[in-house]
């Protein structure tokens, strides 16, 4: 009897599942595979899909933009090309590409676009300004940027000298180059102060004689509230125009407080100033120089500032003073001396009464005598030979008479 085979669905032990066996023809069929599953429609919709792409983009431009400031922050703080200290000059009007191309043209800078970059992130596109601007060896971009919004020009500087009238040193300014515009006016003699200055170029000059004229008022407004009690100057003016005789008298600064006493005691005693440059100012004002020696019949010539004529100070003064001689002007010292006259070495002798000034003066003929030929008959005898110059302050003549006659007229008026 032949075993049989089994029931057709076998029940395998061990194991939960049951195997049923396929027909030969089932076998032969390909085997069936489940779809993969479909994305849902809101995988599917537009919005996310842009958004993807947008998040995508954003990211890409994060990592470069990353990389760009990483390196525009090396270049901003890094050294530059330049090898030398080096001015540049920007012109007003120009834009801020116009600017990094200056620069770059100037090799102050190699990154134009870092340059524009810095100035954006900076918010200092408006507070670019222009003028002249040094930059120092290898400025880094950074450093270039803060020097030209700080607006670090350079600055000129120049020398008005002592002595020069109000005429003359306008005619000086006209001739420096790195100033501006016209002046419409020349200022009054004696309101602008001598001394050096500096200005940016493009300064105009009327600004230049503003500043000149605000040192010069707060200079004698501080001096004249130190001045000596017993001056017999009664105003700041006054004390301006005494400063100037003072100035174009002397330029040696151990001089100025005895000539300036000399004056002071000629006010006080009412004796004629007899100052030689108030002459040569009445002759040619604000030119300031007469060119040659003072002729004697000019010694007596009429006019407003001839201190051999009117009695007192001038009607104003005859140059523009410095500081020292305001100074000496409002605190001179305390001597008795009416007379001075060149020693012939560039100093000058002074003396309380005529006698001894006699005696200077003889010492200065002498003096006069072995250095040149003697005086042609037709000019004065200054006690200085050279007539004052007020582009050279020099030591000038001295507040009294030119020959013998002429001092024993000068004793007391």
């Amino acid at each position: 009897m032949t075993a049989d085979a089994g029931p057709s669905n076998a029940t395998v032990f061990g194991d939960s599942k049951r195997v049923t066996p396929r027909s030969p023809r089932a076998a032969l069929e390909p085997e069936y595979m489940p779809e993969p599953k479909r994305p849902s429609r809101r995988a599917r919709h537009p919005l996310i899909i842009a958004g993807n792409a947008i998040f995508s983009i954003i990211l890409i431009l994060a990592i470069v933009g990353g990389l760009a400031w990483s390196y525009g922050k090396h270049k901003f703080e890094t050294a530059g090309p330049l090898d030398r200290e080096k001015i540049v000059n920007i012109p007003k009007g120009l834009g801020l590409r116009d600017i990094a191309d200056l620069l770059t043209r100037e090799n102050v800078i190699d990154q134009p676009w870092v340059f524009i970059g810095g100035v954006l992130v900076l918010k200092a596109k408006d507070e670019l300004k222009y003028g002249e601007y040094k930059f120092s060896k290898q400025v880094s971009l950074h450093e270039a940027i803060e020097t030209i919004i700080e607006g670090k020009v350079v600055q000129h500087a120049f020398t008005i000298p002592e002595g020069l009238t109000s005429e003359q040193i306008v005619a000086r300014l006209a001739e420096i180059d790195f100033l501006a515009g016209n002046i419409r006016e020349i200022p009054k003699e004696g309101t602008l102060l001598p001394e050096t200055y500096n200005f940016p170029r493009y300064t105009t000059r009327e600004q230049a004689i503003q500043r000149m004229q605000n040192a010069h008022r707060r200079v004698v407004q501080e001096i004249w509230e130190r001045r000596s009690p017993d001056l017999p100057v009664k105003t700041p003016e006054a004390l301006v125009t005494l400063a100037s005789i003072v100035e174009k008298e002397t330029g040696r600064p151990d001089e100025r407080s005895r000539v300036a006493a000399v004056f002071i005691n000629r006010l006080r005693q009412r004796i004629k100033l007899q100052s030689d440059p108030t002459i040569i100012y009445g002759l040619v004002g604000g030119k300031g120089t007469l060119g040659r020696p003072i002729m004697r019949s000019e010694i007596e010539q009429p006019t407003p500032y001839n201190t051999y004529v009117v009695e007192g100070l001038p009607p104003g003064p005859i140059a523009n003073p410095g500081r020292a001689s305001l100074e000496a002007a409002a605190n001179p010292a305390r001597t008795k001396e009416i007379y001075f006259v060149a020693d012939g070495t560039g100093a000058h002798a002074f003396a309380e009464n005529l006698a001894q000034h006699q005696q200077n003066v003889a010492k200065l003929r002498q003096f006069e005598q072995q250095a040149r030929s003697p005086t042609p008959p037709d000019r004065a005898m200054p006690f200085s030979e050279a007539a004052p110059q007020a582009t050279d302050p020099a030591p000038q003549v001295a507040p009294a008479a030119k020959n013998a006659k002429q001092k024993a007229k000068a004793k007391v008026q």
